[in-house]
């Protein structure tokens, strides 16, 4: 399903910074993995570490874009950081205790911001198991950014950068997922509109139509 211009501006910004659940951006913690709030208002961001414990060798760099955009907007992210991903697939006590921070922080969580790129990998990874929970045990809804493209409007085509666990769910009932550019106008607007207890998406395939990414100034 694509959304237009009238679906995408549905809350206003006004809507969105003065509810009484607005989030509250906390400053990031990466090296302790303590962010976590009580209730379900922060955006669980998900991506591959791919092995690495320095963040700038993995796509934890887009992380750190996003923290940058939202300077200011009083949005809260929840993480789990490179160095608890990388050294729990090498310990079994280690992912254990990093399954269950997973868990709590998914608890905690109203949507979940999905990072792919052309190195996520197919299977053997953290995110996958992040995925499989947020969609089969937390059934909140999944934001999947793309960076490196201008828009989004063939999900099919992107298929290939998809991990084993969402490739095998993305078409099942109750899926909710939108998939969008790598843009902060878009991933902004998903996470200001798709959430638990939100507008909720038809589908694991929804995306925003041409139009929309004409009038963020990204396509002609």
């Amino acid at each position: 399903m694509q959304f237009n211009n009238d679906a995408r501006r549905a809350l206003s910004e006004s809507d969105i910074y003065n509810t009484p659940q607005k989030a509250v951006f906390k400053a990031l913690a990466w090296s302790k993995g303590d962010l976590i709030m009580a209730n379900r208002t922060g955006t669980y961001v998900a991506f591959d570490g791919l092995g690495e414990t320095d963040p700038a060798k993995s796509d934890f760099k887009y992380y750190a874009t996003i923290q940058a955009w939202s300077a200011n907007k009083n949005i809260e992210f929840n993480i789990t950081n490179s160095h608890e991903k990388t050294y729990a697939v090498r310990d079994s006590s280690a992912k254990a205790t990093l399954y269950a921070r997973i868990q709590e922080r998914l608890r905690a969580s109203k949507n979940m911001l999905v990072i792919l790129t052309k190195d996520t990998r197919y299977t053997g990874s953290v995110l996958s198991y992040e995925i499989e929970q947020a969609i089969d045990n937390y059934k909140i809804p999944l934001i999947i950014a793309y960076p490196g493209y201008s828009a989004i409007c063939d999900v099919d085509a992107l298929s290939n950068l998809w991990p084993k666990t969402l490739a095998e769910r993305i078409g099942n009932a109750g899926v909710e997922a939108i998939h969008i550019a790598f843009k902060k106008e878009p991933i902004f607007d998903a996470i200001s509109q798709f959430y638990v207890n939100g507008k909720h998406l038809s589908s694991g395939k929804n995306y925003y139509n041409r139009q929309s990414y004409i009038d963020w100034g990204f396509v002609e």
